[in-house]
């Protein structure tokens, strides 16, 4: 079945589901729809692309596991918890401690968002998200490369096999489209 089948439908739904019936294809729907944001996180703390990837498997498992145990309610924030769990673990296993930059940073982030403004950076996530899968797909790859997994103008041509000014042309206008539809949701949401 089309992953865009239970685009319409969700978290809270697909994980009620999943907890009446115990069926994983709810689980891998939800899981596939936050890939993006999971390699996102552990590329930001691990800094290492292949370690990221191995991440996001190990946190794929980890929440087949753990799911069962609790009552989520909102999938996002716990995914977003879990991640970030397992790579400071990771980043503990190979420093021997978390270093304090890291640490620093991640208090100072919780103590300068309440829940409430958590919730709307949650949102406005979300939002950006869905404009990314708005895009054509040569926009999306360049955008997505460029800013989530920071990747040079020159790495991208490599990887695309774009040219430098079609790859430049890509973000620009990416970022562009981006904004407009992440604006227009908003308008929407907030009427």
């Amino acid at each position: 079945m089309a992953k865009d089948a239970f685009a319409h439908i969700e978290d809270k739904e697909l994980l009620s589901k999943f907890y009446s019936d115990g069926n994983n294809q709810w689980l891998g729907i939800l899981l596939q729809r936050y890939t993006l944001l999971l390699y996102g996180v552990c590329i930001k703390y691990l800094k290492d692309e292949e370690e990221a990837k191995d991440a996001v498997q190990q946190i794929f498992l980890k929440v087949i596991t753990e799911v069962q145990k609790y009552r989520v309610d909102y999938f996002k924030s716990w995914l977003y918890m879990v991640a970030k769990n397992l790579c400071l673990m990771k980043i503990r296993e190979k420093h021997g401690r978390i270093p304090v930059e890291i640490s620093d940073k991640i208090a100072s982030a919780e103590d300068m968002f309440s829940k409430t403004e958590l919730l709307e950076k949650d949102h406005t996530l979300s939002l950006i998200e869905e404009g990314l899968n708005e895009l054509n797909a040569e926009q999306k790859l360049c955008v997505t490369l460029f800013y989530l997994q920071k990747q040079t103008y020159q790495q991208i041509t490599d990887f695309t096999g774009f040219n430098l000014l079609q790859v430049k042309s890509y973000i620009q206008n990416g970022k562009r489209n981006l904004k407009l539809i992440v604006e227009k949701k908003l308008k929407k949401v907030n009427g």
